[in-house]
């Protein structure tokens, strides 16, 4: 196997970085993952992860998480209702959707990212995640690798997998491929014990997902199981808007005031998502890689997930494709299918890359008609197509 008496190394303790580390653990590999969280117990941003069948779950299943997987997973999350500015439910599934389970096509149960994350880190020996490991910078060491770490800290590793997301500091060893911005900014806004702090908002998503839209903006909600709404607001801007805004993302109160003018037309009653204390707010600009990236395969280090092909999160297709990434990974470092590591990898990077161009693609087409000026009936048409 390549990857006998090798040191391996991943960067990021992301859903696609713990799950290669299990596949190779499960090998026998020498693998460590090293994440910047200071311990397992940080708390999870970001919404809900649907899983779908030939590609999370897949991996799941691969990895022999797949009865650990349907202990957290929740049920019904999928479900959906659509409604207009003045919160008018104009699609609703939560009475019509048909049962669907796993082994199912179809089927994308949602899992919250946190209880994700535990189940993975579970699935490891004890010493395999290294916690308190903010990546600085590496340099070449014989064959290898020396990374460097915030706290002082070092590590040499024979191959670097790079797992650290859309902002990755490795993939500038890679290539020098930048991202290209996709025309639309979301605000992302978790609102902790949401049944208290934004009940009719809570009521309403219904421990599902609400999409609102009309007139080229979104605000798209999702709960979680302990008990946050989470909320992206996403709309049309100039690629530097969060700078020259004049919103100061840190006050509540300044993006309040923005979001009454922006969101002038529509229901005061969204104005409850402003109304606690209890929440946070992050602005995210929506990058993507060129459709037709390319670059040279090394033979110690190769990178999966966000910082390979990020992309905006509309279709629930990165955490998938993250997962695809490293199940396919996994395949290719464990069979005896290649004479090098050069080899490998660059078959690994080329099947990648034409997997997830595709995906992408799809991805910035719903993105656009996500924010056409016509947006609440072209969602509207896509799903009495899909039913």
């Amino acid at each position: 196997m390549l990857l006998d008496n090798k040191k391996i190394a991943i960067i990021g303790g992301g859903p696609g970085g713990l799950t290669l580390a299990r596949l190779l653990q499960e090998k026998g590999v020498d693998v460590k993952v090293y994440e910047r969280d200071e311990n397992k117990n940080i708390r999870q941003q970001g919404s809900t992860l649907d899983l779908h069948e030939d590609t999370g779950l897949k991996a799941m299943q691969e990895a022999g998480l797949m009865d650990e997987f349907k202990k957290y997973y929740r049920p019904g999350a999928d479900k959906m209702k659509i409604v207009d500015r003045n919160l008018n439910v104009v699609f609703n599934d939560h009475t019509e959707k048909p049962q669907e389970d796993f082994g199912n096509e179809h089927f994308r149960p949602e899992i919250d990212r946190g209880p994700l994350r535990d189940l993975l880190i579970a699935s490891l020996k004890e010493d395999n995640v290294v916690w308190n490991s903010k990546f600085t910078e590496m340099k070449s060491s014989g064959k290898g690798w020396e990374i460097f770490f915030e706290n002082g800290t070092t590590a040499y590793a024979d191959f670097v997998i790079a797992s650290d997301g859309a902002n990755s500091k490795i993939r500038k060893y890679i290539t020098d491929i930048e991202p290209i911005f996709s025309g639309v900014t979301a605000i992302e806004i978790n609102i902790y014990n949401a049944e208290k702090n934004a009940s009719n908002l809570w009521k309403l998503v219904n421990d599902g997902k609400v999409f609102a839209l009309e007139h080229g903006k979104t605000i798209l909600f999702s709960t979680k199981g302990d008990g946050t709404l989470t909320v992206l607001i996403g709309m049309k801007t100039e690629q530097n808007w969060v700078k020259n805004s004049g919103i100061d993302f840190k006050n509540k109160t300044s993006v309040s005031e923005w979001f009454k003018e922006e969101f002038k037309n529509w229901s005061s009653k969204y104005e409850e998502l402003f109304q606690s204390n209890e929440i946070s707010i992050i602005p995210r600009p929506m990058y993507h890689f060129p459709l037709d990236q390319y670059w040279k395969p090394l033979s110690n280090l190769t990178m999966i997930g966000d910082a390979a092909h990020r992309m905006p999160p509309y279709t629930g297709e990165g955490a998938n494709q993250a997962l695809a990434d490293a199940l396919e990974l996994y395949e290719i470092l464990t069979s005896d299918l290649f004479a090098n590591m050069e080899d490998a990898i660059g078959f690994f990077e080329k099947k990648m890359c034409a997997r997830t161009s595709e995906i992408t693609e799809i991805t910035l087409q719903q993105t656009e008609a996500m924010h056409d000026e016509n947006n609440l009936k072209l969602l509207l048409d896509f799903f009495k197509e899909v039913i």
